[in-house]
């Protein structure tokens, strides 16, 4: 029923009176004054003026399938867009769709996450309407060897997103999280579903700390937010249209690889390059310095001896960042 008033208000060409709404859906003028300020507790502003009826003025500025269906232009990438109220994790979400064959470019997005991961099996965990959470499904047409640029360009995707429209200064620790200062504000998780040499699908499921005031003790060292960083609420369907366009225009632009340009861009945005860094190989652990970022997109590191090791993968500790 509040869809369905919702559809005319948004298509009607100023008011529309409540009576003429009844009679379109088949309901009583009770009803839909009722829809009315239903959509009204959702965030939806509606004007009402006695014998004029009802006026759509604006969309509430949480995540919304109509606002972000009007907003987002993409000829791939968002163009088969699902927006759920609540979910447990959106990559698990549309990996069940993928598995089920749904087309390239499929973005599912979320008010709120109840059981969201990060790298290395963490929970990633907000309350509703404070976080942008989404996912996007990849079908290229290559083996998993041939993809592995896809995490860094998403990486420098939502970092130029986000400097363009927050105006942060807005850097990449390597490979794919976004910080401001050294705290991190979005990251990426990547998952692939393959089959011998063959990419079934890519998930990138992306995560965009927004209106957040306060982070859990145990990750409020290292976690900020657009409005603690900027004092600002914006608009969140306005930054996810953001945020898809410029994914579609770097992987459109690269057709997935790390083409000179992008590569120089992720270098010039690369906080990482030119600290103190550490990592695993099998049982050890060894430091050195970020020196550069590899066409590949490896992160390359200079050990004491003057060598270049290429780190492609894993935990790596940033002195100064987290």
């Amino acid at each position: 029923m509040q869809k369905n008033v919702l559809d005319i208000l948004i298509n009607a060409d100023g008011f529309v009176s409540g009576q003429e709404i009844s009679e379109a859906l088949g309901v009583s003028r009770q009803a839909v004054w009722k829809a009315v300020n239903s959509l009204k507790s959702e965030g939806y502003k509606i004007e009402s003026v006695t014998s004029k009826g009802y006026r759509l003025v604006s969309y509430p500025s949480h995540i919304n399938e109509k606002r972000l269906k009007n907003l987002i232009k993409n000829r791939i990438i968002g163009k088969k867009l699902i927006v759920l109220d609540s979910v447990g994790s959106t990559n698990d979400y549309l990996k069940r769709l993928g598995n089920d064959g749904c087309e390239n470019g499929t973005v599912v997005c979320a008010r709120e996450q109840t059981s969201g991961k990060g790298r290395l099996g963490r929970k990633w965990q907000s309350k509703k309407d404070s976080a942008i959470a989404f996912s996007v499904l990849l079908r290229p047409n290559a083996s998993p060897s041939e993809i592995s640029s896809v995490t860094p360009l998403a990486g420098l995707a939502v970092c130029t997103a986000l400097r363009d429209f927050t105006e942060l200064d807005c850097l990449i620790k390597w490979p794919n999280d976004v910080i401001v200062g050294n705290k991190k504000i979005a990251g990426i998780l990547t998952e692939m579903s393959a089959e011998f040499d063959a990419v079934e699908y890519v998930i990138l499921g992306i995560g965009i700390n927004v209106s957040q005031t306060s982070f859990p003790e145990e990750i409020a060292y290292k976690a900020t937010s657009v409005l603690l960083e900027t004092g600002r609420h914006f608009d969140q369907n306005e930054l996810l249209a953001c945020v898809l366009h410029r994914l579609e225009d770097v992987f459109t632009q690269t057709n997935l690889s790390f083409t000179p340009s992008a590569s120089d861009e992720y270098r010039r945005l690369c906080a990482t390059i030119g600290r103190t860094v550490s990592f695993k190989r099998g049982t050890r652990r060894i430091s050195g310095t970020a020196v550069s970022v590899s066409d590949k997109g490896e992160l390359e590191v200079m050990l004491s001896d003057g060598s270049i090791c290429l780190v492609n993968s894993g935990e790596v500790t940033v002195q100064g960042i987290y």
